[in-house]
């Protein structure tokens, strides 16, 4: 089994709880940006709120597709993706529409882990650059990209950038 990156994020915290709460907080942190706040960035060089949200909705697509194809397929293979490539067109999108998607995708995606039994849980898959996982591996991902993100967006909003 691989190591997942993002479980230092996770710590020994429910990813399910974790990825259910997302956007409540996620919701909180861009209402103190505002819409002002969407093309703040931690430095320059780096994403702005709005580019960090159309990276979410993309994440979140991903994601749910990775999720499907897991529990219907046995022993499947996710297709990795490069953020850098999917973000070169983010400087011209909205981050509120963006927000939106997430949102949606994400309320979406929380009605599918209601559904799932102990075994799916534990179904596997693999990831070409990262190696064999479960499913619990990929909401634990999922859940520890949500707390990266989280904290640049918090500490954009601290620094009032």
């Amino acid at each position: 089994m691989s190591t997942n990156p993002y479980a230092a994020f996770v710590g020994d915290q429910d990813p399910g709880r974790l990825v259910r709460e997302f956007p409540g907080k996620l919701n909180a942190v861009i209402a103190k940006l505002g819409v002002a706040g969407m093309g703040h960035s931690l430095a320059p060089g780096k994403w702005t709120v709005a580019e960090i949200l159309c990276h979410l909705a993309d994440c979140e697509i991903a994601f749910s597709f990775r999720w499907r194809q897991t529990l219907a397929e046995p022993d499947h293979t996710v297709q990795p993706f490069d953020q850098d490539h999917w973000a070169t067109h983010y400087a011209a999108m909205s981050g509120e529409q963006a927000l939106k998607t997430f949102l949606a995708l994400r309320q979406w995606n929380c009605v599918l882990l209601d559904q799932l039994s102990s075994n799916d849980w534990e179904r596997r898959v693999t990831h070409p650059e990262r190696g064999e996982m479960t499913f619990l591996t990929l909401v634990e991902t999922m859940a520890g990209h949500d707390l990266n993100h989280l904290r640049q967006l918090e500490t954009i909003a601290s620094i009032g950038a």
